[in-house]
């Protein structure tokens, strides 16, 4: 029995030592050896903090700040720790239903998984954050709030230059794969903002903190030592002259158009407006997705930059260039005269018209009166030259010439978007008119209007590339980048261009007429005292609907003529003459960057242009549609307001048997009568209302152009 008993404890003594001896095999292999548990334990004691980085801030010219940051912050949701957090805590803070609240929850977690951070609220309110912040503790670990940086506009202006951040999505993600975006980041979707964003951005930073029984972070891990710290984007300083821009964004309110204003030595953009334009700051914060839809939606389009993407005819202000090209082709001189009897007989039908005559004695008058039948003449000469052969070989090569000037293609400005405008080649006619059309089909494009398209930012490189006499550098915003250009994306805008070779006498001989325009033609309300400006007016005809509408505006202008500091060029929307709106608005914008002021007795022009409201016919009727979808809209919401309203204080159902569960069809059918009731009489009362409002005659507006309830 002894030796039974002694076998049966030196067994028992083995396998609590085998036993033992496999738990510390075992623990060694997983603290020493297997690494696969490792990461899992660690995630389970600690919360990774994403820190995001400020983006670059941007200056103007003059080292003004145009573009700064400030800080809100993001509610982010862990789907893993949500279990036995307080909801109802969000759901009343954020006035939100349980069903939105699960929807959030379940796009958070096919957007990042169960165990990452996802965006659950984005960019708070003060007061929203202030309440989350102040229950904070009961709502973690499965919510937390992270710091967001946002921008600040110090101007409120700039918009379309700057543009505007949005949240990435999957197409985004999938387009820029390597570049370490991750779903709720925010990057730049237009403007600047998208253009610089590699140097904007910067770098993210993490945090490890410690969490507690209850899963929730309380001191940063091992004090911070695995941290990275955040690497802010680089700074960027452009050509912008903020005070010039907020100068022509306020003489351009209320009208559909744009300015652009160049530095001709350098390129460099000294203003770029689009009409109307909007506060970029109503694309930050709590509300943005709503200010996004009302901008979006807009008849007006504000969102448009219309200075890089609008394309419109030139009008007269391309005369200058027909005269430069007739010069170097020899098919005129300076001196050259056209006997213009008001209107242009050359082609059999009397067209172009002029708005005067005998005006044209020499090339210097024609550019200062603007007289369309002498250019038309000038350009039939150009394009039926006998060395050529054909009218098509002609304007082949009045083409070259034009794409030469910055038409026709994209001019490389560093904003997205940018259009190419027209330039009419053979083909196109020969496709409209057969193999036999001729110079007089097309002698609309001798005055920039046919077929002729271009941006206003293409007309104001021109007008720089005439005060150079035949060089330039490619527009641009952005002069140079703090720490230096790592991408190489300032090289473009460093190289001279001379794109065309005419004699530097050909083009004294038009800056000589377009001295004249500011001295004794058609813009020579607009002069500056003091200042030699080259200038020339622009009125170009349209329709709507095949109903002529009123001439848009344009005008383009160098100044001083010597050693020319800016180039500029405006369009304005159905303005009129080109002196009637756009002269001013060039001739102030001119004498505010030569002069740094504006005079005395033209100050109060800026008020005067500024005030003056010009909104096209089609947007017109857009913005009626507008409306008229929103009273149907407003009516209907009213509608069944007023339902529910009459039945909370009648106490009336929808049906009087609902309780009689033996009749189902008899219940559908009295609720559809009951609906069909209360519906009647909430819209009776409605009409009433409207009746009441539209037969009040102090509600009736009679406006200029057309009456309008």
């Amino acid at each position: 029995m002894i030796e039974n008993f002694s076998g049966r404890g030196t067994i028992i003594k083995l396998i609590f030592g085998v036993t033992f001896l496999v738990v510390i095999i075992q623990l060694v292999n997983l603290q020493l050896i297997n690494k696969n548990y490792g990461p899992d334990s660690f995630s389970q004691s600690t919360y990774r903090k994403t820190i995001y980085p400020s983006r670059g801030l941007i200056y103007d010219k003059n080292q003004k700040l145009i573009l700064d940051n400030t800080t809100l912050y993001d509610l982010v949701v862990i789907p893993a720790q949500l279990k036995g957090v307080d909801t109802s805590i969000i759901l009343k803070i954020l006035n939100i239903d349980t069903a939105e609240f699960k929807k959030r929850v379940v796009t958070a977690i096919v957007k990042n998984g169960r165990h990452r951070a996802s965006v659950f609220e984005g960019l708070l309110d003060e007061k929203n954050y202030a309440r989350l912040n102040e229950f904070l503790y009961k709502i973690q670990p499965g919510f937390d709030l992270i710091k967001r940086p946002v921008r600040k506009y110090p101007y409120h202006g700039a918009a379309h230059l700057l543009g505007y951040l949005g949240e990435v999505d999957t197409a985004f993600l999938r387009k820029n794969a390597t570049e370490g975006y991750q779903q709720g980041d925010y990057a730049g979707m237009t403007g600047l903002e998208r253009s610089y964003e590699k140097v904007l951005l910067g770098q993210r930073g993490i945090e490890y903190w410690q969490r507690d029984n209850k899963n929730r972070p309380t001191i940063r891990y091992q004090q911070g030592e695995f941290d990275t710290l955040p690497i802010s984007g680089s700074n960027l300083y452009s050509t912008l002259d903020i005070d010039l821009q907020m100068l022509g964004e306020k003489l351009l309110k209320g009208k559909i158009g744009s300015v652009v204003a160049i530095d001709p030595r350098t390129g460099g953009v000294l203003a770029m407006v689009s009409g109307p334009s909007y506060d970029p700051a109503l694309l930050t914060g709590a509300e943005r997705r709503k200010h996004f839809s009302e901008l979006f939606i807009d008849p007006k389009l504000p969102l448009y930059n219309r200075a890089i993407t609008g394309t419109y005819s030139p009008g007269s202000t391309f005369k200058t260039l027909q005269a430069l090209v007739a010069l170097q082709e020899g098919v005129i001189t300076p001196a050259y005269g056209y006997p213009c009897p008001g209107r242009y007989n050359g082609c059999g039908n009397g067209k172009p018209k002029c708005h005067g005559a005998g005006h044209a004695p020499d090339l210097r008058h024609a550019i200062a009166t603007s007289c369309n039948p002498y250019f038309a003449d000038v350009y039939r000469k150009i394009l039926d030259q006998s060395k050529y052969g054909r009218v098509d070989s002609g304007l082949s090569v009045w083409d070259r010439y034009m794409y030469a000037f910055g038409f026709g293609h994209n001019l490389g400005i560093d904003l997205p978007g940018e259009k190419r405008g027209n330039i009419p080649v053979p083909n196109d006619y020969i496709k409209k008119f057969g193999v036999n059309w001729n110079s007089c089909n097309i002698i609309s494009n001798s005055i920039g209007q046919g077929e002729v398209n271009s941006t206003v930012l293409q007309l104001a490189n021109a007008i720089s590339m005439m005060a150079n006499k035949g060089w330039y550098y490619t527009p641009h915003l952005i002069d140079s980048i703090e720490g230096g250009d790592k991408f190489g994306l300032l090289e473009p805008y460093k190289k001279k261009i001379q794109a065309i070779n005419i004699q530097d006498m050909y083009f004294e001989a038009v800056h000589q007429g377009m001295e004249d325009v500011m001295i004794s033609g058609t813009g020579r309300s607009f002069k500056i005292d003091g200042l030699t400006m080259c200038g020339k007016t622009g009125t170009v005809q349209n329709s709507y609907k095949g109903k002529p509408q009123k001439d848009h505006s344009f005008f383009a202008a160098f100044a001083p003529r010597e050693n020319p500091r800016i180039a500029i060029a405006c369009m304005v929307e159905n303005g009129g003459w080109g002196t009637t709106i756009a002269a001013p608005v060039v001739s102030l914008m001119v004498e505010k960057y030569i002069n740094d002021t504006i005079s005395k007795k033209r100050e109060p022009w800026i008020d005067r242009y500024s005030n003056m409201s010009i909104i096209p016919a089609r947007i017109q009727d857009e913005i009626k549609k507008r409306d008229s979808l929103n009273r149907v809209k407003d009516s209907i919401r009213l509608r069944k307001q007023m339902i529910k309203e009459i039945k909370d204080s009648t106490g009336i159902t929808d049906d009087p048997d609902q309780a009689d569960d033996s009749k189902p069809e008899r219940k559908q059918n009295d609720k559809s009568k009951g609906d069909k009731k209360l519906f009647n009489l909430g819209y009776i009362v409605i009409k009433q209302n409207e009746e009441e409002q539209y037969s009040n005659p102090q509600l009736k507006v009679r406006t200029k152009d057309s009456d309008r309830v």
